[in-house]
């Protein structure tokens, strides 16, 4: 492969717009294409962490593997106690409605329990939120109201196997 070119520090508010535009338009491999070249040049731009979160959410409906750990490590490089949160419950709910769609074994179930840790992230979310931004709190309704029309019930813990004694 030929070397990656860099991107130069100038560039890149255009950059990022670009990569806004590439999600909006459905294209989240473009967008995470623009961001890591963003992140190669700042790495620490926080606006270029969340959109590449973001365009590797996107994938989940794209039916791509995204990795967990990548995740969280981008979770753990948002520096706004909000913001953490926030895309915490993001990115529990887009799996959660990516699960809903699966028709798999215990699908429902994982479901329900990605819901509520979303719920929960938004929770934490709202409690820090800056003024006037009630974000947290119309995302947590979607989640309650995604459980409530879907039925979607915990998964009900199985009674421990009794032996009986010779």
């Amino acid at each position: 492969m030929s070397e990656l070119k860099s991107l130069h520090k100038e560039a890149i508010p255009a950059a990022l717009e670009k990569a806004t535009r590439y999600r909006l338009l459905n294209e989240p491999a473009e967008a995470e294409s623009i961001c890591l070249d963003v992140l190669k040049t700042d790495p620490e731009n926080q606006e270029a962490i969340i959109t590449l979160l973001l365009a590797l959410s996107d994938r989940f409906t794209k039916g791509y593997g995204v990795s967990d750990t990548q995740i969280k490590q981008l979770l753990g490089r948002i520096r706004n106690e909000y913001e953490r949160a926030y895309y915490s419950g993001i990115f529990a709910e887009r799996r959660a409605k990516t699960k809903l769609t699966q028709n798999t074994p215990g699908c429902r179930f994982q479901a329900y329990d990605l819901f509520c840790e979303a719920m929960s992230c938004f929770e934490k979310a709202e409690a820090v939120r800056p003024p006037g931004n009630d974000d947290a709190l119309l995302r947590w309704n979607t989640c309650a109201r995604i459980i409530e029309r879907n039925r979607l019930v915990p998964r009900e813990e199985e009674e421990p196997i009794e032996f009986p004694l010779e």
